[in-house]
Protein backbone atom coordinates (compact mmCIF):
# COMPACT_ATOMS: atom_id res chain seq x y z
CA UNK A 1 0.00 0.00 0.00
CA UNK A 2 0.96 3.67 -0.21
CA UNK A 3 3.73 4.92 2.07
CA UNK A 4 1.95 8.25 2.47
CA UNK A 5 -1.49 9.66 3.12
CA UNK A 6 -2.72 11.87 0.28
CA UNK A 7 -3.35 15.47 1.31
CA UNK A 8 -6.87 16.83 0.91
CA UNK A 9 -5.82 18.88 -2.13
CA UNK A 10 -4.22 15.80 -3.69
CA UNK A 11 -7.43 13.81 -3.23
CA UNK A 12 -9.47 16.63 -4.79
CA UNK A 13 -7.11 16.68 -7.77
CA UNK A 14 -7.46 12.90 -8.12
CA UNK A 15 -11.26 13.04 -8.06
CA UNK A 16 -11.28 15.79 -10.70
CA UNK A 17 -8.82 13.89 -12.87
CA UNK A 18 -10.81 10.66 -12.58
CA UNK A 19 -13.93 12.44 -13.79
CA UNK A 20 -12.11 13.83 -16.83
CA UNK A 21 -10.50 10.45 -17.44
CA UNK A 22 -13.91 8.74 -17.60
CA UNK A 23 -15.19 11.42 -20.00
CA UNK A 24 -12.19 10.81 -22.26
CA UNK A 25 -12.61 7.04 -22.05
CA UNK A 26 -16.25 7.39 -23.15
CA UNK A 27 -15.02 9.27 -26.23
CA UNK A 28 -12.08 7.04 -27.18
CA UNK A 29 -14.00 3.79 -26.63
CA UNK A 30 -16.34 4.80 -29.47
CA UNK A 31 -13.59 5.59 -31.99
CA UNK A 32 -12.62 3.47 -34.97
CA UNK A 33 -9.56 1.24 -34.89
CA UNK A 34 -7.89 3.43 -37.50
CA UNK A 35 -8.33 6.59 -35.48
CA UNK A 36 -7.14 4.88 -32.28
CA UNK A 37 -4.06 3.60 -34.12
CA UNK A 38 -3.35 7.14 -35.28
CA UNK A 39 -3.76 8.53 -31.74
CA UNK A 40 -1.40 5.90 -30.35
CA UNK A 41 1.20 6.57 -33.03
CA UNK A 42 1.13 10.28 -32.24
CA UNK A 43 1.45 9.44 -28.54
CA UNK A 44 4.35 7.03 -29.08
CA UNK A 45 6.37 9.44 -31.21
CA UNK A 46 5.71 12.37 -28.85
CA UNK A 47 6.68 10.29 -25.82
CA UNK A 48 9.90 9.00 -27.38
CA UNK A 49 10.87 12.50 -28.45
CA UNK A 50 10.10 14.16 -25.14
CA UNK A 51 11.66 11.49 -22.92
CA UNK A 52 14.94 11.49 -24.85
CA UNK A 53 15.10 15.29 -25.16
CA UNK A 54 14.60 15.66 -21.40
CA UNK A 55 17.93 13.81 -21.17
CA UNK A 56 19.47 16.17 -23.79
CA UNK A 57 18.97 14.17 -27.00
CA UNK A 58 18.37 16.35 -30.04
CA UNK A 59 15.97 14.59 -32.44
CA UNK A 60 12.72 16.38 -33.29
CA UNK A 61 9.33 14.66 -33.41
CA UNK A 62 9.41 14.91 -37.21
CA UNK A 63 12.70 12.99 -37.27
CA UNK A 64 11.46 10.42 -34.77
CA UNK A 65 8.27 9.89 -36.77
CA UNK A 66 10.43 9.17 -39.81
CA UNK A 67 12.63 6.77 -37.79
CA UNK A 68 9.56 4.95 -36.48
CA UNK A 69 8.09 4.67 -39.99
CA UNK A 70 11.40 3.36 -41.32
CA UNK A 71 11.68 0.74 -38.57
CA UNK A 72 8.02 -0.25 -38.81
CA UNK A 73 8.67 -1.67 -42.25
CA UNK A 74 10.38 -4.58 -40.49
CA UNK A 75 8.69 -5.93 -37.36
CA UNK A 76 11.79 -7.83 -36.17
CA UNK A 77 13.27 -6.60 -32.89
CA UNK A 78 16.66 -6.32 -34.63
CA UNK A 79 15.35 -4.06 -37.38
CA UNK A 80 17.29 -1.03 -36.07
CA UNK A 81 20.59 -2.88 -36.45
CA UNK A 82 19.76 -3.50 -40.10
CA UNK A 83 18.65 0.11 -40.74
CA UNK A 84 21.11 1.94 -38.47
CA UNK A 85 23.54 3.03 -41.20
CA UNK A 86 20.73 4.28 -43.43
CA UNK A 87 19.09 6.22 -40.58
CA UNK A 88 22.33 7.81 -39.38
CA UNK A 89 23.19 8.79 -42.95
CA UNK A 90 19.81 10.50 -43.35
CA UNK A 91 19.85 12.30 -39.99
CA UNK A 92 23.58 13.15 -39.69
CA UNK A 93 26.39 11.30 -37.95
CA UNK A 94 26.51 14.09 -35.35
CA UNK A 95 23.19 12.75 -34.04
CA UNK A 96 24.28 9.11 -33.67
CA UNK A 97 23.99 9.00 -29.86
CA UNK A 98 20.52 10.60 -29.98
CA UNK A 99 19.45 8.13 -32.68
CA UNK A 100 20.63 5.20 -30.55
CA UNK A 101 18.73 6.56 -27.54
CA UNK A 102 15.59 7.03 -29.62
CA UNK A 103 15.79 3.46 -30.94
CA UNK A 104 16.20 2.04 -27.43
CA UNK A 105 13.42 4.18 -25.96
CA UNK A 106 11.12 3.14 -28.83
CA UNK A 107 11.81 -0.52 -28.13
CA UNK A 108 11.12 -0.24 -24.39
CA UNK A 109 7.91 1.75 -24.86
CA UNK A 110 6.65 -0.66 -27.53
CA UNK A 111 7.25 -3.57 -25.14
CA UNK A 112 5.44 -1.80 -22.33
CA UNK A 113 2.44 -0.83 -24.43
CA UNK A 114 2.11 -4.29 -25.96
CA UNK A 115 3.10 -6.54 -23.06
CA UNK A 116 2.13 -4.75 -19.85
CA UNK A 117 -0.21 -7.59 -18.86
CA UNK A 118 2.45 -10.25 -19.48
CA UNK A 119 4.96 -8.26 -17.40
CA UNK A 120 2.83 -8.69 -14.27
CA UNK A 121 3.80 -9.67 -11.62
CA UNK A 122 6.70 -7.35 -12.35
CA UNK A 123 10.11 -8.68 -11.38
CA UNK A 124 13.71 -7.49 -11.25
CA UNK A 125 14.38 -9.75 -14.25
CA UNK A 126 11.76 -7.79 -16.21
CA UNK A 127 13.30 -4.52 -15.03
CA UNK A 128 16.82 -5.51 -16.02
CA UNK A 129 15.52 -6.68 -19.39
CA UNK A 130 13.86 -3.34 -20.06
CA UNK A 131 17.05 -1.51 -19.11
CA UNK A 132 19.08 -3.74 -21.41
CA UNK A 133 16.71 -2.98 -24.30
CA UNK A 134 16.87 0.74 -23.52
CA UNK A 135 20.64 0.75 -24.04
CA UNK A 136 21.01 -2.13 -26.49
CA UNK A 137 21.75 0.12 -29.47
CA UNK A 138 24.39 2.19 -27.65
CA UNK A 139 27.58 0.09 -27.99
CA UNK A 140 29.46 1.89 -25.19
CA UNK A 141 26.78 0.72 -22.72
CA UNK A 142 27.20 -2.98 -23.44
CA UNK A 143 29.19 -3.60 -20.25
CA UNK A 144 26.51 -2.20 -17.93
CA UNK A 145 23.20 -2.54 -19.81
CA UNK A 146 20.81 -4.54 -17.61
CA UNK A 147 23.15 -4.47 -14.60
CA UNK A 148 22.88 -2.40 -11.44
CA UNK A 149 25.41 0.42 -11.05
CA UNK A 150 28.92 -0.13 -9.76
CA UNK A 151 29.83 3.53 -9.18
CA UNK A 152 27.98 6.36 -7.46
CA UNK A 153 25.73 8.59 -9.55
CA UNK A 154 23.59 11.65 -8.93
CA UNK A 155 21.11 13.84 -10.77
CA UNK A 156 22.16 17.47 -11.14
CA UNK A 157 20.00 20.16 -12.72
CA UNK A 158 21.87 23.11 -14.26
CA UNK A 159 20.36 26.54 -14.88
CA UNK A 160 22.09 27.43 -18.15
CA UNK A 161 21.29 31.14 -17.70
CA UNK A 162 22.85 31.53 -14.24
CA UNK A 163 25.14 28.49 -14.12
CA UNK A 164 23.57 27.49 -10.79
CA UNK A 165 23.53 23.74 -10.07
CA UNK A 166 20.97 21.86 -7.98
CA UNK A 167 21.43 18.30 -6.78
CA UNK A 168 18.00 16.92 -7.63
CA UNK A 169 18.74 13.43 -6.33
CA UNK A 170 21.72 12.04 -4.45
CA UNK A 171 20.97 8.33 -4.75
CA UNK A 172 21.83 5.28 -2.71
CA UNK A 173 25.36 3.87 -2.95
CA UNK A 174 26.05 1.00 -5.36
CA UNK A 175 26.37 -2.56 -4.16
CA UNK A 176 24.32 -4.26 -1.47
CA UNK A 177 22.30 -1.14 -0.56
CA UNK A 178 21.11 -0.74 -4.16
CA UNK A 179 20.32 -4.46 -4.45
CA UNK A 180 18.36 -4.48 -1.18
CA UNK A 181 16.48 -1.24 -1.97
CA UNK A 182 15.45 -2.51 -5.40
CA UNK A 183 14.24 -5.87 -4.07
CA UNK A 184 12.12 -4.05 -1.48
CA UNK A 185 10.74 -1.65 -4.10
CA UNK A 186 9.73 -4.33 -6.60
CA UNK A 187 8.06 -6.41 -3.88
CA UNK A 188 6.17 -3.34 -2.63
CA UNK A 189 5.06 -2.35 -6.14
CA UNK A 190 3.78 -5.81 -7.10
CA UNK A 191 1.61 -6.05 -4.01
CA UNK A 192 0.39 -2.44 -4.14
CA UNK A 193 -0.51 -1.53 -7.73
CA UNK A 194 -3.73 -3.58 -7.77
CA UNK A 195 -4.72 -3.10 -4.14
CA UNK A 196 -4.64 0.67 -3.79
CA UNK A 197 -7.72 2.83 -4.29
CA UNK A 198 -5.49 5.28 -6.16
CA UNK A 199 -3.17 3.42 -8.58
CA UNK A 200 -1.94 6.76 -9.95
CA UNK A 201 -0.40 7.50 -6.56
CA UNK A 202 1.20 4.05 -6.48
CA UNK A 203 2.73 4.85 -9.88
CA UNK A 204 4.06 8.17 -8.55
CA UNK A 205 5.60 6.57 -5.47
CA UNK A 206 7.01 3.68 -7.50
CA UNK A 207 8.76 5.93 -9.99
CA UNK A 208 10.06 8.36 -7.39
CA UNK A 209 11.52 5.60 -5.24
CA UNK A 210 13.10 4.10 -8.36
CA UNK A 211 14.66 7.45 -9.24
CA UNK A 212 15.81 8.05 -5.66
CA UNK A 213 17.68 4.72 -5.81
CA UNK A 214 18.94 5.40 -9.37
CA UNK A 215 19.92 1.75 -9.68
CA UNK A 216 21.54 1.83 -13.13
CA UNK A 217 24.63 3.61 -14.39
CA UNK A 218 22.72 5.30 -17.20
CA UNK A 219 19.15 5.59 -18.49
CA UNK A 220 17.36 5.91 -15.13
CA UNK A 221 15.33 8.96 -16.17
CA UNK A 222 14.06 7.46 -19.43
CA UNK A 223 13.36 4.11 -17.80
CA UNK A 224 11.68 5.72 -14.79
CA UNK A 225 9.20 7.60 -16.97
CA UNK A 226 8.52 4.40 -18.91
CA UNK A 227 7.86 2.60 -15.63
CA UNK A 228 5.27 5.24 -14.77
CA UNK A 229 3.36 4.24 -17.91
CA UNK A 230 3.81 0.56 -17.07
CA UNK A 231 2.34 1.04 -13.61
CA UNK A 232 -0.71 2.84 -15.01
CA UNK A 233 -1.19 0.09 -17.60
CA UNK A 234 -0.94 -2.60 -14.94
CA UNK A 235 -3.56 -1.05 -12.68
CA UNK A 236 -7.03 -2.49 -12.21
CA UNK A 237 -8.62 0.83 -13.25
CA UNK A 238 -10.01 0.13 -16.74
CA UNK A 239 -10.45 3.82 -17.50
CA UNK A 240 -6.81 4.46 -16.70
CA UNK A 241 -5.14 1.47 -18.34
CA UNK A 242 -7.27 1.73 -21.50
CA UNK A 243 -6.62 5.47 -21.93
CA UNK A 244 -2.87 5.56 -21.16
CA UNK A 245 -1.86 4.44 -24.71
CA UNK A 246 -3.21 7.79 -25.92
CA UNK A 247 -1.56 10.01 -23.25
CA UNK A 248 1.72 11.67 -24.23
CA UNK A 249 2.66 12.27 -20.59
CA UNK A 250 6.35 12.87 -21.25
CA UNK A 251 5.46 15.60 -23.74
CA UNK A 252 3.90 17.56 -20.89
CA UNK A 253 6.85 16.79 -18.59
CA UNK A 254 9.23 18.16 -21.22
CA UNK A 255 7.19 21.37 -21.37
CA UNK A 256 7.49 21.64 -17.57
CA UNK A 257 11.03 20.27 -17.19
CA UNK A 258 12.22 22.86 -14.66
CA UNK A 259 9.23 22.24 -12.40
CA UNK A 260 9.65 18.47 -12.85
CA UNK A 261 13.18 18.59 -11.42
CA UNK A 262 12.05 20.97 -8.70
CA UNK A 263 9.32 18.69 -7.36
CA UNK A 264 11.64 15.67 -7.58
CA UNK A 265 14.07 17.57 -5.38
CA UNK A 266 11.34 18.70 -2.97
CA UNK A 267 10.19 15.14 -2.38
CA UNK A 268 13.51 14.14 -0.80
CA UNK A 269 15.54 17.35 -0.47
CA UNK A 270 17.92 15.55 -2.78
CA UNK A 271 18.80 12.73 -0.38
CA UNK A 272 17.93 9.02 -0.43
CA UNK A 273 15.89 7.80 2.56
CA UNK A 274 15.96 4.22 3.80
CA UNK A 275 12.39 4.63 5.03
CA UNK A 276 9.98 5.47 2.15
CA UNK A 277 7.57 7.20 4.52
CA UNK A 278 10.11 9.98 5.06
CA UNK A 279 9.63 11.31 1.53
CA UNK A 280 7.18 14.12 0.80
CA UNK A 281 5.15 12.79 -2.14
CA UNK A 282 2.18 15.17 -2.30
CA UNK A 283 3.70 17.96 -4.41
CA UNK A 284 5.07 15.36 -6.84
CA UNK A 285 1.69 13.61 -6.98
CA UNK A 286 -0.13 16.85 -7.78
CA UNK A 287 2.45 17.60 -10.49
CA UNK A 288 1.84 14.24 -12.19
CA UNK A 289 -1.94 14.58 -11.92
CA UNK A 290 -1.81 17.98 -13.62
CA UNK A 291 0.53 16.61 -16.28
CA UNK A 292 -1.90 13.76 -16.98
CA UNK A 293 -4.84 16.16 -17.20
CA UNK A 294 -2.96 18.19 -19.80
CA UNK A 295 -2.25 14.96 -21.67
CA UNK A 296 -5.98 14.26 -21.84
CA UNK A 297 -6.41 17.57 -23.66
CA UNK A 298 -3.79 16.56 -26.23
CA UNK A 299 -6.14 13.81 -27.44
CA UNK A 300 -8.47 16.47 -28.80
CA UNK A 301 -5.58 18.03 -30.74
CA UNK A 302 -4.61 14.66 -32.24
CA UNK A 303 -8.24 13.92 -33.17
CA UNK A 304 -8.56 17.26 -34.93
CA UNK A 305 -5.42 16.52 -36.94
CA UNK A 306 -6.72 13.05 -37.81
CA UNK A 307 -10.01 14.54 -39.06
CA UNK A 308 -8.11 17.02 -41.26
CA UNK A 309 -6.04 14.17 -42.71
CA UNK A 310 -9.17 12.24 -43.60
CA UNK A 311 -10.54 15.30 -45.34
CA UNK A 312 -7.56 15.81 -47.65
CA UNK A 313 -8.18 15.50 -51.38
CA UNK A 314 -6.29 12.90 -53.41
CA UNK A 315 -4.09 15.62 -54.89
CA UNK A 316 -3.27 16.94 -51.41
CA UNK A 317 -2.28 13.42 -50.29
CA UNK A 318 0.03 13.13 -53.29
CA UNK A 319 1.67 16.41 -52.32
CA UNK A 320 2.03 15.32 -48.70
CA UNK A 321 3.62 12.02 -49.73
CA UNK A 322 6.44 13.93 -51.40
CA UNK A 323 7.77 14.99 -48.00
CA UNK A 324 7.79 11.58 -46.32
CA UNK A 325 11.00 10.10 -47.77
CA UNK A 326 13.17 12.32 -45.57
CA UNK A 327 12.40 14.05 -42.24
CA UNK A 328 14.24 17.26 -43.15
CA UNK A 329 13.16 17.51 -46.75
CA UNK A 330 12.61 21.05 -48.05
CA UNK A 331 10.64 21.23 -51.28
CA UNK A 332 9.79 23.99 -53.71
CA UNK A 333 6.69 23.98 -55.87
CA UNK A 334 8.81 22.95 -58.86
CA UNK A 335 10.16 19.92 -56.95
CA UNK A 336 6.64 18.70 -56.23
CA UNK A 337 5.58 19.43 -59.78
CA UNK A 338 8.27 17.08 -61.10
CA UNK A 339 7.38 14.31 -58.64
CA UNK A 340 3.62 14.38 -59.01
CA UNK A 341 2.92 15.82 -62.49
CA UNK A 342 0.11 17.83 -60.85
CA UNK A 343 -0.74 21.30 -62.20
CA UNK A 344 1.26 24.07 -60.50
CA UNK A 345 -1.91 25.87 -59.40
CA UNK A 346 -3.23 22.66 -57.73
CA UNK A 347 0.08 22.21 -55.91
CA UNK A 348 0.11 25.81 -54.71
CA UNK A 349 -3.48 25.56 -53.49
CA UNK A 350 -2.75 22.35 -51.57
CA UNK A 351 0.46 23.71 -50.05
CA UNK A 352 -1.38 26.79 -48.80
CA UNK A 353 -4.22 24.68 -47.39
CA UNK A 354 -1.91 22.22 -45.63
CA UNK A 355 0.15 25.05 -44.17
CA UNK A 356 -3.01 26.51 -42.67
CA UNK A 357 -3.94 23.06 -41.33
CA UNK A 358 -0.57 22.73 -39.61
CA UNK A 359 0.84 19.88 -41.71
CA UNK A 360 3.54 21.99 -43.39
CA UNK A 361 5.63 25.05 -42.63
CA UNK A 362 6.87 27.52 -45.25
CA UNK A 363 10.43 28.80 -45.20
CA UNK A 364 11.22 31.93 -47.18
CA UNK A 365 8.94 33.88 -49.48
CA UNK A 366 8.22 34.34 -53.13
CA UNK A 367 9.71 32.09 -55.79
CA UNK A 368 12.34 30.81 -53.35
CA UNK A 369 9.80 29.49 -50.83
CA UNK A 370 10.31 25.95 -49.58
CA UNK A 371 8.03 23.77 -47.52
CA UNK A 372 8.77 21.24 -44.77
CA UNK A 373 6.68 18.60 -43.04
CA UNK A 374 5.50 19.16 -39.45
CA UNK A 375 4.77 16.17 -37.22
Amino acid sequence: MLSFTPAIDTEKDLVRFQGRLIETWNITSALSENELAYLHHQTLVSTIGASTRIENAVLTDEEIDWVDTTLSQDSRTTSFDAQKGFIIDKLSKDHQRSIEEVAGCREVLTTIYQQAAELFPFTETHLRGLHHDLLRYYPQASRYAGAYKTTSNKVVSVNHETGQQLTVLNPVDPGLTTITAMADLINWYTTSIRESVWPTLVAVEFVFRFLSIHPFQDGNGRLGRALFLLALLQSDDKYLCQTVPYLAIDRQIEKNKTLYYKVLHQASKGEFCQEPKEYNYNALARFFIRIMENSLQDIGVYRSRYAKLQGLSESAKHVLDCFKSSPKKLLKVSDIERQTALPRRTIQYNLKAMKEMGFLQRLGSGAGSRYQLIF
